[in-house]
């Protein structure tokens, strides 16, 4: 598995072979970053705002997925959760949708603009046994640096990744990278440009914090 970041919550993972291709969350060019001109197979959608559902730029005749339940496209199991987009049941920016993506042998979760500050019991089983986490850190719409570190004792990951947070030239504001990065106790971490995983290099233990160039 390969996993390559455009910026905010939009990622790209390719299986290995570069058969499949899924797109998580494309951006409008509204919020300041240049969206992804890529296609892909499959294209998740955490919730309907312009800096996450902008379908139409990405190439390709992809299969959108963009609500709880399980699907299963060209063999990749995909499964979405219920959650809020708020610490508030959703009152306050309606419901957001978590996935959990298995691309080989790995579990993928991507959080979208997750607003709870902690998990219910039914979502965390629903979670279980997740390698790669894909978690909000900005605050402001999300939650911020130091609640992702409880959500992320909840899910107990093996790899971390941080997402929508302040970024060059994005026009939302939120909470920098540092501020998180501070929280989980890390003073600096070398971002990556491409991160290639494999189910047998991931091991348990403490998450490993990965940053991803964008």
């Amino acid at each position: 598995m390969t996993i390559t970041y455009y910026g905010h919550s939009c990622f790209k993972i390719t299986n290995h072979g570069g058969h499949i291709t899924i797109v998580t969350d494309p951006f409008d060019k509204k919020i300041g970053l240049k969206p992804p001109r890529i296609s892909a197979d499959i294209v998740t959608i955490s919730h309907f705002h312009h800096d996450h559902d902008n379908v139409k730029t990405i190439g390709g005749e992809p299969f959108i997925v963009d609500g709880p339940g399980e699907y299963e496209i060209k063999g990749i199991k995909i499964k979405g959760v219920d959650s809020f987009h708020d610490d508030n049941k959703g009152k306050e920016r309606g419901l957001n949708t978590i996935y959990v993506m298995e691309v080989d042998g790995i579990k993928v979760c991507h959080l979208g603009d997750l607003g709870q500050k902690h998990l219910f019991n039914s979502q965390v089983e629903e979670l279980s046994q997740v390698d790669v986490l894909m978690i909000p850190v900005g605050g402001v719409y999300t939650i911020n640096g130091k609640e992702a570190i409880e959500i992320i004792n909840q899910i107990d990951p093996k790899v971390v990744i941080p997402m929508h947070y302040l970024l060059p030239k994005l026009t939302i504001k939120l909470d920098p990278l540092d501020k998180f990065l501070r929280e989980i106790g890390l003073s600096s971490v070398k971002p990556v440009d491409k991160l290639t995983l494999k189910k047998k290099d991931l091991k348990e233990g403490e998450a490993r914090v990965i940053v991803m160039k964008s």
